[in-house]
């Protein structure tokens, strides 16, 4: 990765951020929010974001493809993409039900994909301009400082577990054989805080059921990179074009990973 294209990426960020997110927070009209799904929207600020995004990042990189949450919601077919041999993986406005409600956590979540596999990731706090970034075989970082994973060294250890799309077994099984081994705290929603809660010592541990590559593919690699693990409960690596498999866990150390996949593993 060189450091130009990590400057212009840098800039853009703060840009959309500036220009099609901000200016929104909290100024939102009824007819500016959509219902995708259950307990899943879109507003104006998610498809403007993602289509400067695009255009921008289409003249970065003319050769990658582009896959955005938004456009793959459009178009299913958009997620063939994600195995091509360059692939940038665009959340626009990560923790969007935060956004509409007009409160905090939300951000700019950002990939390049090689053949599957996440090379870079960029993770933008749109309120604080926090950027958390991380590039294969280099590094994590935050505003471009260095950063290595710590642990919050609290114990029992302090875990984010989101039960929310846990089937109803499961979810009692989490709740009596995994959850007393740890301190719970609440989910923040929003995939772009906690990947550096993990990294940066607020959080131990987080387990996710969902791993759609928008929301996963920059934190893990930001995790891994940063010294922590982030990996399938088995331990094998995440790769964006098999994102569609459920399970994840990220942790502040290799340890805390092999505790929480253990306990897993005995559900």
């Amino acid at each position: 990765m060189s450091q130009s294209l990590d400057r212009d990426i840098a800039a853009l960020l703060a840009d959309v951020a500036q220009n099609a997110i901000l200016p929104r927070y909290q100024h939102l009209a009824t007819g500016d929010i959509i219902a995708k799904a259950a307990d899943d929207m879109v507003t104006v600020a998610d498809t403007d974001a993602e289509a400067r995004l695009s255009e921008a990042l289409a003249r970065l990189l003319p050769e990658a493809a582009i896959v955005g949450e938004e456009a793959a919601h459009a178009d299913p077919a958009v997620l063939d993409r994600l195995g091509d041999s360059l692939c940038w993986i665009i959340d626009p406005l990560d923790g969007t039900n935060n956004f509409a409600a007009g409160k905090p956590p939300f951000g700019i979540l950002l990939a390049l994909a090689e053949k599957g596999e996440t090379v870079s990731g960029w993770i933008y706090d749109v309120l604080s301009g926090r950027l958390c970034s991380a590039h294969r075989g280099q590094g994590a970082f935050v505003n471009g400082e260095p950063v290595r994973a710590r642990t919050t060294g609290q114990e029992p250890p302090i875990a984010a577990i989101s039960l929310v799309f846990l089937d109803g077994g499961r979810r009692e099984a989490m709740k009596a054989h995994v959850a007393p081994h740890y301190t719970l705290v609440d989910i923040p929603r929003c995939a772009a805080e906690q990947y550096p809660r993990i990294a940066l010592g607020v959080n131990d541990v987080s387990i996710f059921e969902r791993t759609l590559a928008w929301d996963h593919a920059a934190g893990v690699l930001f995790v891994n990179e940063a010294g922590g693990k982030a990996a399938r409960p088995d331990g094998g690596a995440y790769r964006v074009d098999r994102h569609l498999e459920p399970g994840l866990i990220a942790a502040a150390s290799p340890a805390l990973f092999d505790d929480m996949a253990a306990r897993l593993a005995e559900l």
